[in-house]
């Protein structure tokens, strides 16, 4: 046999040890170890030395998000210390820009800017002339400007979300949640052409971090879509060449709709044509439903059994009515999608589990792969009825060292142990994806395992410290994981003949937890071909 390419001289870390060398043939690996490098290849590439691991897959990102923030002004901790860096920050944006242009910013947190929430004042002061939207990391929350506050419809703001007013009962310019819908008739829909520029940049910074396949969390429509027309973006971007890596794209439920079927098919609550899970090929494919149930837990707006800590009253708050969320999660689960619910709060998880037990109680369905992206706050009795209705969680270990400073103390000392938990769902059983949320945190996987053993605040406290992974759980979370919980386990997530030849190249074994600090991608390949070296 003569084969497309031999990636030889390596340390392969395949299911049950170690071989030296991938035969690729078509985009498939073909061969391990010796019998691999012995067979004639159209190109051969000596790997000096190097570890090769299974491609890195982002369980729950938003790649067009990511990527249209690089186009925004940073206000994150690494640019913006204070409320006054912000102002400032946005005044340079707004002097490049002619007057009546939008000025829009990113990923502030309340919680690392000394003077919290910018308010709508300070950005009049800094833009007069411009429209001004700051977005929170969380992306549940958007400080506005008067000249933007003046246009929204503020008798309707929407169930599920609050604008934020003063002690004068005058509005901050703080939208949270649902709220942020009200400005969807002044920047909704984002422009095709947008969107396919802001995957290409997005991809492109993927490939450098070893991913090869991401599942986007949420397209179409609801607080992440961008546009109605978003599977088309994604489409022209793969015919353009710029979908870099392979993706799954979870539909938002808000797209969904009833349509006319047969009286004996269950297909009722669909896209056009019938489409659903799972429809798609090996690049592009259509992935779970995407629901909201509650909000964000550093922006205290999570659905809680208990207050906030230092907030009496505060529980937070569902994002719809339970009795909505339970019936569009069965409306689903009947017309046989796979349903990726967001809840972060232990209330919201425990109706969520609820919603789904009495889904699969009324619709029986083996292998369904439900999932609840975030899971962030359950308590110990929920866990063995997550597993026990074989349930996805989909946590971010990368949340405990950017943002878990600001969970802990939104959740205080009695809960915390109970917060984005990591070895408790592989002890009940569960299957554990690997995920990062970007751009609400940094999003390269290196950092996300090294977070998911260490279980460390920025600030260095401890999080859960019993609910760390070993450095070899953690590098499966985020290949074999993921490619369970996108239906993908027979072509990604391990390195074996008849699957997908998509791997990274590291410049030292993540499993070795001495490496974790040290370990780079040297390069990335995807169907057997490199397309990333490290210069």
């Amino acid at each position: 046999m003569r084969v497309d390419a031999v990636f030889e001289n390596a340390r392969v870390l395949v299911p049950g040890g170690i071989s030296s060398a991938v035969a690729v043939l078509h985009g498939r690996i073909v061969a391990l170890g010796a019998g691999a490098a012995a067979l004639s290849a159209r190109e051969r590439v000596d790997l000096a030395g190097s570890c090769v691991v299974p491609g890195f897959h982002d369980a729950h990102n938003h790649l067009a998000w990511f990527g249209m923030s690089l186009d925004e002004v940073p206000l994150g901790p690494d640019a913006c210390a204070s409320v006054e860096d912000v102002y400032d920050a946005i005044a340079r944006r707004a002097a490049t820009l002619p007057a009546g242009r939008w000025v829009v910013g990113s990923g502030y947190d309340q919680n690392k800017l000394a003077g919290g929430h910018p308010t709508r004042q300070g950005l009049d002061r800094a833009a007069p002339e411009h429209p001004v939207r700051l977005k929170h990391t969380s992306g549940h929350m958007s400080v506005v400007n008067s000249a933007v506050l003046e246009r929204l419809d503020l008798g309707n703001v929407p169930v599920g979300g609050d604008v934020v007013t003063d002690a004068t009962g005058s509005p901050t310019g703080l939208l949270r949640e649902q709220a942020q819908l009200l400005l969807r008739p002044l920047i909704y829909p984002t422009p095709l052409d947008t969107v396919v520029r802001a995957i290409d940049r997005a991809s492109e910074r993927f490939l450098a971090e070893g991913i090869t396949s991401v599942q986007e969390a949420g397209i179409g429509g609801g607080l992440v879509g961008e546009t109605p027309c978003e599977l088309a973006a994604y489409q022209r971007a793969r015919e353009e060449g710029v979908l870099r890596v392979r993706g799954t794209l979870m539909v938002a439920s808000s797209v969904l709709h009833e349509i006319e079927h047969a009286e004996s098919d269950e297909v009722a609550f669909s896209l056009d044509l019938g489409m659903r899970s799972g429809f798609g090929d090996d690049w592009l494919r259509i992935g779970p439903m995407k629901i909201f149930a509650d909000g964000s837990l550093i922006g205290r707006t999570s659905a809680m059994h208990e207050d906030f800590a230092g907030e009496p009253g505060n529980r937070g708050y569902f994002q719809l009515p339970e009795r909505e969320l339970a019936e569009t999660i069965l409306r689903a689960h009947a017309a046989g999608w796979q349903v990726a619910t967001h809840a972060i709060g232990d209330r919201a998880v425990t109706a969520v589990l609820d919603a789904y037990a009495a889904a699969l109680a009324r619709y029986p369905r083996a292998d369904h792969r439900h999932r609840i992206e975030h899971c962030g706050v359950i308590p110990p009795g929920e866990l063995r009825r997550l597993a026990g209705l074989g349930l996805i969680p989909v946590p971010q270990g990368r949340f405990v060292h950017e943002i878990g400073d600001g969970m802990l103390a939104a959740l205080g000392p009695e809960r915390a142990d109970w917060c984005y938990r990591g070895r408790s769902f592989l002890d009940a059983g569960c299957v554990l994806p690997g995920s990062s949320d970007r751009p609400v945190v940094r999003g390269a996987p290196l950092l996300g395992i090294a977070d998911l053993v260490r279980r460390r605040t920025a600030g260095g406290q401890p999080l859960g410290a019993a609910e760390a992974l070993t450095p070899a759980q953690a590098l499966r979370a985020y290949t074999a994981g993921s490619a369970y919980a996108a239906f993908r386990e027979r072509d990604l997530g391990t390195l074996e003949p008849g699957k997908l030849a998509d791997f990274a190249v590291l410049s030292a074994d993540p499993t070795e937890e001495a490496n974790l600090d040290s370990v780079r991608v040297l390069g990335t390949v995807i169907g057997g071909e490199l397309v990333y070296q490290r210069s």
